[in-house]
């Protein structure tokens, strides 16, 4: 990378780690804030309102991409960042139940800063600058889920849960005001004029349906995000009544798959496995399977710290194989539509994840969403085998595609 394109990467990864940071960060404390601030004490409305801005930022996750494509990607990351800023404000101001739903709403549909951070990025970065650029901003995700949990574990100690949103909501503000004032902004692209050129040596199929590649990366990526935040909104209530552990050290137990991906980045380990491996996707969702059935059975602080670390491994290697073939097939000029379909993707995983967790713990159990991550995880591998036959490696030349 060039010294231009490490200060943009540093600018957008400290201003995406802001809003990922409350974004990420309190929907697990949501049952806190339900019971604590509105008298909400059924723990099935944990689920639903987990997902209400997912759903959102599914929805409007197209609509955004294509208007960063024609008005700028840097145009969309503030508008991003801006729009949080609102979303968290009224969620910490919110006196009822219903109005806190209604500020996770426009929190959904105003934000997306991954998909815009991703795009933004993208006007600058190719290949495996871009896949790197990728892993880090996935990264700065990772950060925020390590850091939240246990920040905003302490937090709560002191200050209503709800209180926390408010304060919060100036960090996207900063993080706009840094955009502004410390990046170049990118040339619009309107829509008559989307196409990629060959200056890569590369050939362009311009079309609108989505090539097989795409589909089946899509679905991969669908599986993997749903087994992941399936996971999530039960995590630190089944860990605490497990093994009675307290809420800090749950906290701990729920970063720490993160907090190896982030060690990870730091090694010669991401450049080997983001460069078209053929086999790292497939063991990272073995992994991940494998850790899922073996937290479920745990029942000991020890056992699951052990398998949270295998949990960890298994995210890292699928973060980083999907990273380098997403920057193989990403054509500049359609970053914004293609960042914003991957977003919604992972987006709608997360709602159906969502979804499927909250109507499982209630007749299952609160280790249900454990194994329905590990079977999701072992049924997906079959389109592993087809995506490893459809995309080439990284030293191959690769067909430029479209979404």
């Amino acid at each position: 990378m060039t010294g231009i394109q490490r200060k943009q990467l540093v600018i957008v990864l400290l201003c995406h780690f802001t809003a990922a940071l409350v974004a990420l960060g309190m929907p697990p404390f949501f049952g806190l804030i339900l019971s604590d601030a509105f008298a909400v004490n059924d723990t099935q409305w944990v689920g639903w309102f987990y997902v209400v801005p997912t759903v959102c930022a599914a929805l409007a996750a197209p609509f955004w991409g294509r208007a960063a494509d024609r008005w700028g990607r840097r145009w969309s990351l503030l508008r991003a960042q801006l729009g949080l800023a609102i979303g968290f404000a009224l969620a910490g101001l919110s006196p009822e139940a219903w109005m806190f739903l209604g500020a996770l709403v426009l929190q959904g549909l105003l934000g997306g800063t991954f998909a815009a951070s991703s795009a933004y990025l993208s006007t600058s970065m190719k290949g495996g600058d871009l896949s790197r650029g990728l892993n880090w901003m996935q990264g700065s995700a990772r950060a925020a889920m390590v850091l939240a949990p246990v920040l905003f574990g302490a937090l709560i100690s002191v200050f209503p849960a709800q209180d926390i949103y408010l304060y919060l909501a100036l960090l996207p503000i900063l993080a706009a005001l840094l955009l502004g004032f410390a990046t170049p902004a990118d040339k619009p692209r309107p829509e008559a004029a989307v196409s990629e050129g060959t200056a890569a040596g590369t050939s362009t199929r311009t079309t609108k349906t989505p090539s097989k590649e795409w589909r089946r990366l899509w679905a991969v990526q669908f599986a993997f995000n749903f087994s992941m935040v399936a996971t999530f909104p039960y995590f630190i209530p089944w860990v605490q009544h497990a093994t009675g552990i307290d809420t800090l050290t749950a906290g701990v137990l729920y970063s720490l798959p993160h907090l190896i991906y982030l060690i990870a980045l730091w090694t010669p380990f991401v450049k080997t496995v983001s460069q078209g491996h053929k086999t790292g996707l497939a063991a990272g969702f073995l992994l991940m399977a494998i850790s899922y059935a073996g937290q479920a059975w745990s029942s000991s602080l020890i056992e699951l710290t052990a398998w949270r670390f295998v949990m960890g491994v298994g995210m890292t290697l699928g973060f980083f194989v999907l990273h380098g073939w997403i920057a193989q097939l990403t054509q500049t000029a359609r970053a914004g539509r293609t960042f914003g379909a991957l977003d919604s993707v992972g987006k709608w995983a997360g709602v159906a994840a969502g979804l499927a967790a909250g109507a499982l713990s209630g007749p299952a159990g609160l280790a249900a969403p454990l194994w329905m991550g590990a079977t999701v995880m072992v049924v997906s591998l079959p389109l592993i085998l087809m995506l490893h036959k459809s995309i080439p490696s990284t030293t191959e030349a690769p067909e430029k595609v479209t979404t």
